[in-house]
């Protein structure tokens, strides 16, 4: 167990190696890598120094957060992983730096100025569904069509 957190690097760079091509239509996420089951933290060990408690959706955890960029393809684009208490939104600059044209996400991001930040510094439309205490924005039949593929699985066959 303690080998772990030595072979996190190297499985990033293995993984920067299988990286797809953008093709101008992208999808982000962040999901947790749990580490230890809540009731263990105190006794954790292995990544003592690295991990956080955080929080999903669901439920709290202990851990990490594996920030993901794919295309329409499912191919991955970029990858970033955290810890567990990172907001979503922090990593996003670097995950779309050598990214163009549009990218889809989900409530997380759901920011407006995340979007016009991205848009000024690097070109990229950035769409978020919007959360219930916002007001929402017209969009494109296109996009609205776009935005809904990020939630349906890929078939890889």
């Amino acid at each position: 167990m303690e080998w772990i957190s030595s072979k996190l690097v190297p499985l990033c760079v293995y993984l920067t190696r299988c990286f797809g091509q953008c093709t101008g239509i992208s999808f982000i996420d962040a999901t947790p890598l749990k580490v230890c089951h809540n009731r263990r933290i105190s006794q954790h060990r292995a990544f003592n120094n690295l991990a956080a408690r955080g929080k999903t959706s669901v439920d709290w955890f202990f851990g990490f957060k594996l920030h993901l960029v794919v295309n329409e393809q499912g191919e991955l684009l970029n990858l970033q992983i955290t810890p567990g208490n990172t907001d979503d939104r922090k990593p996003v600059a670097d995950l779309l730096r050598s990214l163009f044209g549009k990218v889809f996400a989900d409530r997380g991001y759901a920011p407006q100025s995340l979007a016009q930040q991205l848009f000024h510094e690097l070109g990229i439309e950035f769409f978020a569904k919007p959360r219930r205490n916002m007001k929402n924005r017209l969009m494109h039949l296109n996009d609205k069509l776009l935005a809904r593929k990020r939630s349906t699985p890929i078939d890889y066959h």
